[in-house]
């Protein structure tokens, strides 16, 4: 299936089974490269990503995990989507996201490098920063909320309500010499305070006390 034509058809599904609202969307630039930070809880986070009306060029990187997943690998190969291997340094995905962003695409990526059980924040792992400082793009956080029990929702006929709220975008500066580890570690937890802050206090996890 082309990437169009999944995109339609995905978004005509989440119209039609979701009450799906993006808030905030001008923070996302309209075009160049750029990192889409989002807090992971279930599946449909990477289809709401893909469809986002301001960036229809958006891909995403995506577990090796999902590949288990008849649907989500058939998904995220039509989608052109990123397969990453999160139980190594896996630097074949590394060089296609930097490629993807140098092309201009936006790459969504969830920080915390899995998805959480609980639907609360996990400490989030310094890839994502790392990738923003090195292709020089800007990084725009996203709280996702109401997907964690849509499936649920939808089976019992009921819309589910997704709220997708974009924060400011904001670029990595450049680390500062001998000090690359605690810049990483910085930024990597601001990154992750200022998805908290686009979330409700009840998903903030272990990033609720520095919002």
């Amino acid at each position: 299936m082309k990437r169009k034509t999944l995109q339609n058809l995905v978004r005509f599904l989440l119209k039609t089974l979701t009450r799906t609202e993006f808030i905030d969307l001008e923070n996302l630039p309209e075009k160049g490269g750029v990192i889409i930070a989002i807090n992971h809880v279930h599946y449909l986070d990477t289809p709401v990503i893909f469809i986002n009306p301001r960036r229809p060029d958006a891909t995403a990187l995506v577990t090796t995990k999902y590949q288990k997943n008849i649907f989500m690998k058939w998904f995220t190969e039509s989608a052109r989507g990123i397969w990453i291997n999160r139980d190594i340094a896996d630097f074949t995905a590394i060089r296609k996201a930097s490629k993807a962003l140098a092309e201009g695409l936006a790459v969504g990526i969830a920080p915390e490098g899995t998805r959480s059980k609980t639907g609360q924040l996990q400490q989030g792992k310094p890839g994502t920063v790392m990738l923003a400082a090195k292709a020089r793009v800007p990084i725009v956080p996203v709280g996702i909320t109401g997907t964690r029990n849509s499936f649920r929702k939808i089976f019992t006929l009921r819309r589910p309500k997704i709220t997708v709220r974009f924060g400011k975008a904001f670029m990595i500066p450049e680390f500062k010499q001998g000090e690359r580890s605690a810049d990483l570690q910085y930024w990597t937890d601001e990154l992750m305070r200022r998805i908290a802050e686009l979330l409700p206090e009840s998903y903030r996890g272990v990033y609720a006390e520095q919002v």
